[in-house]
């Protein structure tokens, strides 16, 4: 599989139709309740991680917290200084639900933070958008009368319900993990254009989802998910991306650097040392490729290698209670059928290139790279442990080489489903 050019025709297709003429953005949902004790700092360096890959702005999960007030100040006034950078505040109801009928309380918080300079604007007006609150349906009219607000929400548990969205301007889909053993359904999307109309579509995409705590304990498929689901962005050309998530750390879809002091408990055997910064490499070549309709290659100043894998093979050890799909879906697989023992491999080239795999003392694989730019390969690993050595070779010659993280049974006993990724 490669990052082609074949999606042009569909990508200008569907940008000949859209109604809304502001320029296109691509944010990072930040979960605020996982740096609570952040400093401005802090802030302004992930921050300066986000916009390097081509990332707009964050979009700031809030649940109300007693620290929440504090740690919109640093991330407002850090994004001010970074002078390029957007925000826009995401109140989370399913995790304070008493934002339920506190209209009053919602609209002090928009009107608090819509004037700074970093405030993002969309069609003049202040982005607000949510996590879940479909009982807050009757609040918003008002509250947008209060604020002025153009009003985004994830209501993704209503979408069976297209009435809901009668006062929104448009919507945010958290439909982005595949269900069972297969693929993202590349149906979704359009299924949400018909909901919301002429109304804003803002597309959700994400890497990879594994939680295991207290409360939860599962998966859902995460090969190819980073490509696959960007692919499909520049088939359906939405208004606005938002990348679930910079930063939850709990449900290891987090692309953001590795903060130890914002792991949930019990989330630190799975996220220590599995870091997720691989993925942000290739954000600046799928964003331009969004951007620019498809219709451009992005230069590419450095050639890479990018791998991402879980640490062990399915039947290594113990699956520790995990299931595949939520308990609330049905059927339920095993870990194993749904998350592959395979390696998700990119390589970005600045000319035709051949890319070789060799996990442990095995015969290396061998594939070609034949784009200009991000190539992505799935790679098997067929029963093979070891670590893991990648090489790019052109006319003969080798032109980039790394190994990465050996791949074998857990030290725990039991399988770390979470990704690890890392870069050449």
């Amino acid at each position: 599989m490669h990052f082609t050019h074949s999606l042009l025709a569909a990508a200008l297709a569907f940008s000949s139709s859209m109604v809304h003429a502001q320029a296109k953005a691509v944010f990072a949902h930040f979960i605020v309740g996982n740096a609570g004790s952040w400093t401005q700092q802090q802030w302004a360096q992930d921050i300066a991680n986000a916009s390097a890959a081509g990332i707009d702005g964050f979009a700031l999960n809030i649940a109300g917290d007693g620290y929440t007030s504090t740690q919109l100040g640093y991330a407002y006034d850090a994004a001010d200084a970074a002078g390029n950078f957007k925000l826009f505040i995401s109140f989370d109801y399913a995790a304070n639900p008493a934002f339920v009928g506190d209209v009053q309380g919602v609209s002090s918080i928009i009107n608090t933070y819509k004037g700074r300079k970093s405030q993002y604007l969309y069609d003049d007006a202040p982005l607000v958008s949510t996590f879940e609150g479909t009982t807050s349906a009757g609040d918003w009219p008002a509250i947008k009368s209060a604020t002025g607000c153009f009003f985004v929400p994830d209501w993704t548990s209503a979408k069976g319900t297209p009435n809901t969205f009668a006062n929104v301007d448009g919507a945010l889909s958290w439909d982005v993990w595949p269900f069972g053993p297969t693929g993202i359904d590349p149906t979704i999307d359009s299924d949400w254009k018909d909901i919301l109309g002429s109304k804003v579509y803002m597309m959700g995409v994400s890497p990879w989802f594994y939680t295991n705590l207290p409360s939860k304990n599962w998966l859902w498929r995460g090969d190819n998910l980073w490509y696959d689901r960007w692919q499909q962005v520049l088939e359906v050309d939405p208004d606005m991306v938002e990348i679930l998530t910079w930063n939850d750390f709990g449900e290891s879809h987090y692309i953001g650097p590795l903060h130890p002091e914002s792991f949930p408990a019990g989330s630190e055997s799975y996220v220590a040392e599995n870091p997720h910064d691989g993925w942000r490499e290739l954000l600046p070549y799928y964003i331009a490729a969004y951007k620019n309709g498809n219709n451009t290659i992005p230069t590419v100043d450095e050639e890479k290698i990018i791998w991402a894998h879980k640490p062990n093979p399915g039947d290594s050890g113990s699956s520790d209670g995990t299931i595949g799909n939520a308990p609330y879906q049905s059927p339920t697989y095993s870990p194993s059928e749904v998350n592959l023992d395979a390696i998700n491999l990119d390589v970005i080239v600045k000319a035709a290139s051949e890319v070789s795999v060799q996990i442990g003392s095995n015969p290396a694989s061998v594939w070609q790279a034949n784009m200009v730019g991000p190539n992505h390969f799935l790679v098997y690993l067929n029963g093979q442990t070891g670590p893991v050595t990648y090489t790019v070779s052109r006319n003969g010659q080798t032109v980039l080489s790394t190994t990465g993280a050996t791949i074998g049974s857990p030290q725990s006993g039991s399988v770390n489903w979470n990704a690890v990724t890392g870069t050449s």
